[in-house]
């Protein structure tokens, strides 16, 4: 079939890849406009474009959707169907266009965690198992009749750079099976089972850490959200200085005299937090305009006798 292709992240790259090396045409594809960042204010691409650019593939970057232009250079291409991984809602009159219409790889078993940010969400909240869904769009987000599922348990030592990873690989193979499916007519679309969870995306705002949750919520927080956005705390010296830190690894350590937000410093050593049935050791941080350490790394160079969560 000859594909669209809609994407923005790394996330999306890996089903891109599989697409342009299965049986399929990658007529085209559709990322958002570039833009700048850094000091430099530095034009930067999304990987997406920049795989397209690397591979020759036809480039769209439309800054409105609804453009007369790019609608009519979308008709012009004429796509068998369209295919979305991490991109951005689309109109009907995009995603209703091609005979095949538009699925999306969604990064959960849905209709668990719908919404922008599920594989964070998932660990956050402690779930055992996830997945990667092929679903058709409809006019509701991450609504739409299921086509493909498949599973795999989320692992203790997993953080959100983990999964991401495995679901981005797990995704690639699903996208083609779908293609496949879709062109012998073997798959039948159904509705999504079961009760809807939800996946905000996720500001700077909601990383702070709560040491008031039990240890082991702390522990999936923080490992929800390694290493990007990352989880964050704030110290305060005894001279009244805060100090901003993101955090990226810690262990749970259960205790039931500790603390919540008490810290504990053992020497050049180790650094626990008190949480609301244990403590929170933390293993890997990052001072504010400073590179990550482990926290032996990190003791070595500070002293934080006296030091307090802010």
């Amino acid at each position: 079939m000859r594909v669209v292709f809609l994407g923005t992240p790394d996330f999306a790259v890996a089903s891109l890849d599989a697409i342009v090396h299965s049986s399929h045409e990658v007529c085209a594809v559709v990322t958002v406009p570039d833009r700048q960042a850094g000091r430099g204010q530095k034009v930067v691409f999304s990987p997406v474009k920049q795989y397209a650019l690397d591979h020759g593939l036809p480039l769209l970057q439309p800054d409105r959707l609804r453009d007369p232009a790019f609608l009519d250079a979308l008709r012009a291409l004429g796509a068998d169907i369209i295919v979305v991984v991490a991109f951005r809602m689309l109109p009907e009159v995009v995603w209703n266009m091609p005979p095949h219409g538009t699925f999306n790889l969604h990064a959960s078993l849905l209709p668990a965690y719908r919404g922008a940010a599920p594989i964070n969400w998932a660990i956050i909240r402690g779930e055992r198992q996830t997945g990667v869904t092929t679903f058709l769009l409809n006019h509701q987000i991450d609504e739409g009749h299921i086509l493909l599922q498949q599973s795999t348990p989320i692992l203790p030592s997993d953080t959100a750079g983990t999964l991401h990873d495995r679901l981005a690989d797990m995704g690639r193979g699903l996208v083609v099976r779908t293609l496949d499916g879709l062109q012998a007519g073997t798959l039948a679309p159904a509705p999504q089972q079961g009760t809807p969870t939800t996946a905000p995306k996720i500001f700077k705002e909601d990383c702070r850490i709560d040491f008031r949750q039990p240890g082991r919520q702390v522990a999936d927080f923080v490992r929800g959200l390694a290493p990007y956005p990352a989880a964050t705390l704030t110290l305060r010296s005894p001279q009244g200085d805060e100090v901003p830190f993101k955090i990226f690894d810690t262990a749970f350590l259960p205790d039931p005299s500790a603390t919540p937000g008490a810290l504990v410093c053992d020497g050049k050593k180790s650094l626990k937090i008190g949480a609301n049935d244990g403590f929170i050791s933390i293993l890997s941080l990052q001072m504010s305009g400073k590179k990550q350490n482990s926290i032996e790394e990190f003791l070595r160079g500070k002293n934080v006798t006296g030091w307090e969560l802010a």
